[in-house]
């Protein structure tokens, strides 16, 4: 799968009492794809997986996939801190819909290099479809080194990328200069998505691109056009909207944006809590300025 470009960490609605809103979930579908993004990523942080029920994954993801019209390539989230659980989903999901799989680094358990390398190492064997591995210490509480990414990757010919979102930048460029050719860097912080590509990343997972995905592709474009002067003025343009969005956590800060654009409800579920008033009128005031 190319991951060039524009990938969506889609969100899940739910209604103001806490209950899933598949009505909302074609409005977002919609304004990501006609966004021109490049393609969704569903059951991740960002979608709240950890809160659904299992029958709620399977709602969700049906009506993404039937909003969707096969219009964008799908990825999947399945990851977690059970290896064995982890594998046990894979062989017990239905694939057909997805062009990859997106598995976080173990969370909370903390397993050394070799406990992360064996990890990934079983979830290789297992999955039928190509895999990218999601860094994300400031969740998980380890980060995937450098060189273990890389032993992966040599490894296993279907571990195809990383989602790197340490906020490191010394760290992407070694993995970007380290990885296999056929491996992608992706950035995984919408404040960096500019660096990153600048570095040699391929694109990104935003979040952002829930609600504001054309001027990311804007910045894409400029990129790609060699106009530096534009994209350091949209990406500097975009970082207050981009900090607001994870001043109270994500994804409380992007479904207050996406309220505030009609698309869907701002309500998370516990231990999460919903966009204070406060941070609403300052995301409001900040998207006036941006659009």
């Amino acid at each position: 799968m190319d991951l060039k470009g524009l990938g969506v960490a889609m969100v899940t609605p739910f209604t103001p009492e806490g209950q899933l809103d598949c009505n909302a979930i074609p409005d977002v579908v919609e304004n990501i794809t006609t966004g021109r993004a490049d393609y969704l990523v569903i059951m991740g942080t960002t979608a709240e997986a950890a809160c659904l029920t299992s029958d709620e994954r399977d709602q969700v993801i049906k009506t993404v996939i039937d909003s969707n019209y096969g219009k964008l390539p799908l990825v999947i989230g399945i990851g977690g801190n059970n290896t064995a659980k982890v594998v046990e989903e894979i062989n017990n999901t239905d694939l057909s819909p997805f062009q990859a799989i997106m598995s976080v680094c173990p969370y909370y358990n903390k397993p050394t290099q070799e406990g992360i390398y064996q990890h990934f190492k079983k979830i290789a064997n297992a999955s039928p479809l190509p895999i990218i591995v999601y860094n994300v210490p400031s969740r998980t509480g380890v980060s995937i080194e450098v060189d273990t990414f890389v032993r992966l990757a040599n490894d296993f010919e279907n571990i195809i990328a990383i989602k790197e979102a340490s906020g490191d930048m010394s760290q992407a460029e070694l993995l970007i200069k380290k990885c296999p050719a056929h491996v992608q860097v992706i950035s995984g912080e919408d404040a960096l998505n500019l660096p990153m590509l600048l570095a040699g990343a391929v694109g990104t997972i935003s979040v952002l691109g829930n609600a504001l995905p054309v001027p990311i592709i804007r910045m894409f474009h400029y990129v790609a056009e060699g106009n530096l002067k534009k994209a350091y003025e949209l990406h500097y343009e975009l970082l207050d909207i981009i900090s607001l969005l994870f001043e109270e956590g994500n994804p409380a800060g992007i479904k207050a944006l996406l309220e505030t654009l009609s698309l869907c409800n701002k309500t998370v579920r516990l231990p999460l809590v919903s966009a204070s008033d406060q941070l609403c009128v300052k995301i409001e005031k900040a998207l006036e300025r941006t659009i």
